[in-house]
């Protein structure tokens, strides 16, 4: 096998670890809201955290390398921002009506940030496999384990919202499938125009950021609040930010 064909079936599986994770409505009830509220704000702390202390410090490092440290800095807020009033309209004119279309919405929305999101990581996980096959290995891995959960943030609204698990699992399979497709523009851009897309790769980080930060804030924890009978939106929002904290630091041990 080439290195690129092994570095491709890298970036698919650590993409299809998010299909992974949208399985688990195979094992859920309907009726059990706790579930969902708890699903929910763990999703929520996974995607806070991770675009806080990871996304916007990679954009913000790719940009520097690029522009002088204040407009690099500048351009890294500007595209965070960008993000979140791009959402923001995109959530607008979605149908609002109703718990159900409101938590399909939710999980679209979800599913949305999460697609773009696995761009990069697609494009970062090709490239540390051509650069060492052992390092596409420990990045693939760590990437998967921080995909799960992801997979469950779009799923299990998604399920609640239209009872279907195929159409939770599809969106999570699909959403998943954008992580190769970052690896084959690794691919094609590896013999031109990288430089170029250095700069692109940095402004869609903190764009990403952005979305996923609003989706936590303005979908996930006002959804999971409705179903939480226990108070535990809190306690889970901070156990998903540790989760992905500890998933991140499994990614610099084994890089």
């Amino acid at each position: 096998m080439s290195d690129v064909g092994f570095a491709l079936i890298l970036t698919l599986l650590a993409g299809l670890a998010t299909g992974v994770g949208g399985l688990v409505v195979l094992f859920s009830k309907l009726s059990n809201k706790r579930i969902l509220a708890v699903s929910l704000s763990f999703a929520a702390g996974v995607m806070l955290y991770i675009s806080f202390a990871e996304i916007l410090f990679k954009s913000f490092e790719v940009l520097e390398n690029e522009f002088a440290e204040g407009i690099a800095y500048g351009l890294t807020t500007v595209a965070f921002f960008a993000g979140i009033i791009l959402i923001a309209l995109i959530d607008r004119f979605m149908p609002h009506k109703g718990n159900g279309k409101e938590l399909e919405r939710t999980g679209k929305m979800s599913a949305l940030a999460i697609a773009i999101h696995n761009f990069p990581e697609g494009f970062l996980t090709f490239m540390a496999a051509m650069h060492d096959p052992a390092l596409g290995v420990a990045v693939a891995f760590a990437v998967a384990m921080h995909n799960i959960p992801e997979g469950i943030a779009m799923a299990k609204p998604i399920y609640y919202g239209t009872g279907s698990r195929k159409k939770a699992i599809g969106y999570a399979f699909a959403s998943g499938l954008t992580e190769p497709l970052g690896g084959l523009l690794a691919w094609l851009m590896l013999r031109s125009l990288f430089d170029e897309m250095n700069i692109i790769f940095g402004l869609s980080f903190a764009f990403v950021g952005g979305i996923m930060v609003f989706v936590s804030i303005a979908q996930l924890l006002p959804a999971a609040k409705k179903y939480d009978e226990k108070n535990m939106v809190v306690r889970w929002l901070f156990i998903g930010m540790a989760f992905m904290a500890l998933s991140l630091v499994l990614i610099e041990l084994l890089v």
